[in-house]
């Protein structure tokens, strides 16, 4: 099955939550998966990347323009949830396991800047 990057976005927009379920990975995880693309899963959010790379997404460079379907593997701050976090893009929202208001899911993240990358299938 191809990657249905439509498919992908519409489940976490449905799916999502009005705040965080501290399940970030699960619910991008399963939004990919909807978009016909499985891949290994780790226990983190921030370990994301190289399971994301096998399946066939890859790395963006710093100032790409965003698409629906992009997906962010942030990592954790000093403070923070030492999981890290993980988002995807639906081409004007971040959406996890809740709406998020920007790229980074909250006040500690937003205030920290830890380091992301971004992928894209």
């Amino acid at each position: 099955m191809s990657w249905n990057r439509d498919a992908a976005v519409s489940h976490i927009r449905t799916h999502a939550s009005g705040g965080s379920l501290s399940r970030c990975a699960e619910y991008t995880r399963q939004a990919i998966e909807a978009g016909g693309t499985t891949f290994d899963r780790t226990a983190n959010a921030k370990d994301y990347g190289a399971p994301l790379e096998r399946a066939g997404f890859r790395e963006l460079p710093r100032g790409s323009t965003l698409q629906p379907g992009d997906v962010a593997i942030i990592q954790p701050y000093t403070g923070g949830n030492p999981s890290g976090h993980m988002t995807m893009f639906d081409g004007t929202t971040w959406y996890s396991d809740f709406r998020q208001r920007t790229m980074y899911p909250g006040g500690g993240y937003r205030r920290a800047q830890p380091a992301y990358k971004i992928y894209r299938k």
